[in-house]
């Protein structure tokens, strides 16, 4: 049996990976400081799957990370903790760096000196790649496209940081692959499309899917509701990956890590499971027996007019693909939201 250290183990996808290596049997230690919406709910669901170890505390204090290594001692680390929204980052540029940037190397740092031996799993993000304006796309009725790329966007896309979290993302992201080639860490990154599912407790600025899906049961529930808002024209488009299949990809990437070593992976759900707001909204009025109702507000910051992952990379270092469709993970979402 392994110990697994998880940093944010606490937040969405942290909790979902806790919950099924508690199920699992395994040693797991929970990381977090308990800030985010959601965070106690998601701690006490894995204390009623078993017994976590859990420590509070902060990425941001070298100390903190570094005791936290020496007395836990863990032989797999998945690195999730950080500052996730884009507009955050832009009211608050140094705490962000702070947190994804900082964060990242006094844990890198940590597991250096005092755990070499360690594997460690990094959550990156697909803003690395920036507006990815070299990018050619095609305007359709209910979203944008990229005939010139098929499949998805593929590890070759040239990196280009914009707006504060894309630089504290994509400097933590280069820091774990060179903690790789400069001190032979066993580290390996991914650079996430969208994760979404359950005990996801999404806002108006991160976890588009999830909040999406309560604004749809919102008006479900309550037809004068006032309309809710989507930034742009709503025909954005990215890949949607059920958390469920991201955690197979973590754990299959855990077991292969030396095979993997100093390699980032596109993760997502691929073309197949690839959404546009506009047809994220058809799936819900679908589902749900409603008309959907919205404002459009002017587009954010750098925002990707489209981004779906290539996921040909990791399936063949990984032997792992998506198994859970669009419809059928919405389906699940909804169905959480309502048991709340």
């Amino acid at each position: 049996m392994k110990k697994y250290l998880i940093t944010g183990g606490c937040g969405f996808f942290g909790a979902n990976l806790a919950a099924r290596l508690l199920e699992m049997g395994q040693s797991v230690v929970l990381f977090d400081n308990l800030c985010r919406q959601g965070s106690e709910a998601n701690l006490a669901w894995l204390r009623g799957l078993g017994r976590p170890e859990v420590r509070t505390g902060d990425v941001r204090h070298p100390h903190v990370v570094a005791e936290l290594v020496q007395e836990t001692r863990p032989d797999v680390v998945f690195h999730l903790a950080g500052q996730v929204a884009m507009t955050t980052s832009v009211k608050s540029p140094m705490d962000d760096f702070m947190t994804n940037a900082a964060g990242t190397v006094h844990l890198l740092e940590a597991l250096r000196l005092h755990r070499p031996e360690a594997s460690l799993v990094y959550s990156s993000t697909n803003k690395v790649y920036g507006a990815m304006e070299g990018v050619r796309l095609v305007e359709e009725a209910r979203r944008y496209s990229s005939p010139s790329h098929p499949c998805g966007i593929g590890e070759d896309q040239p990196l280009d940081f914009r707006t504060p979290y894309g630089c504290s993302k994509g400097a933590a992201d280069q820091y774990v692959l060179e903690y790789a080639r400069t001190f032979n860490l066993r580290t390996a990154v991914f650079r996430h499309s969208t994760i979404y599912g359950c005990h996801q407790h999404a806002t108006f600025d991160q976890g588009w899917v999830g909040w999406f899906c309560r604004q749809a049961l919102v008006q479900k529930e309550d037809p004068t509701a006032s309309p809710f808002t989507i930034s742009g024209d709503g025909k954005q488009v990215r890949d949607l990956l059920f958390a469920a299949d991201a955690v197979d990809c973590y754990l299959a990437a855990e077991q292969k890590i030396d095979a993997i070593r100093g390699r980032a992976f596109n993760l997502g759900g691929g073309m197949g499971n690839s959404s546009s707001l506009l047809e994220l909204f058809e799936i819900l009025e679908e589902l749900l027996g409603i008309r959907l109702r919205y404002d459009n507000l002017p587009w954010r910051h750098e925002d990707q007019r489209f981004f779906v992952a290539d996921v040909a990379a990791v399936s063949a270092a990984l032997g792992w693909s998506p198994a859970i469709g669009k419809r059928e993970g919405v389906e699940s979402v909804l169905a959480w939201a309502r048991a709340r």
